[in-house]
């Protein structure tokens, strides 16, 4: 029974921390209620329009990036504690796995999950021909009978 003393004992700190914790935080919290607060929103910002329906595409690519990472760390940490016990057949098992991971990872880079700021940009105007110029592309409608001035 001795040898759960010491878990016994950081059982009993952890819940002695959070009670002290709590009470504490109440007693010494400012309470003052507002609307903007108790609103269905966060930071007690007041949300000036209805939020969308659908989140865009980027936003699950970015979370598509944070669950293949998570995964990889889960597999590689009990691997890299007994890799030298698993011999060859654990290193091809795990060059596998990291190959997956790297192949999924690039997929998401060719997606464009990465695209912030003046690259996204960059890319944008790529998709857009060089020979297009406004007066090849905008059709000027009304002005026939008009004198033209030098500006248009």
């Amino acid at each position: 029974m001795g040898q759960y003393l010491p878990i016994f004992a950081m059982l009993v700190l952890a819940i002695v921390f959070a009670v002290v914790s709590r009470v504490v935080s109440k007693l010494m919290a400012p309470n003052r209620p507002s609307a903007a607060k108790s609103a269905p929103y966060e930071c007690g910002i007041v949300p000036t329009d209805e939020p969308t329906d659908r989140f865009p595409v980027k936003f699950f690519l970015v979370a598509m990036i944070f669950i293949v990472f998570d995964v990889e760390v889960m597999f590689l940490f009990p691997f890299s504690i007994i890799f030298r016990e698993l011999g060859g057949f654990g290193i091809a098992a795990i060059v596998i796995f990291t190959a997956a991971v790297f192949e999924s990872f690039v997929f998401l880079i060719g997606n464009g999950a990465l695209d912030w700021g003046p690259i996204k940009r960059l890319r944008a105007s790529e998709i857009v021909s060089p020979s297009r110029t406004s007066t090849s592309t905008i059709r000027r409608v009304g002005l026939e009978g008009r004198p033209r001035s030098e500006a248009a």
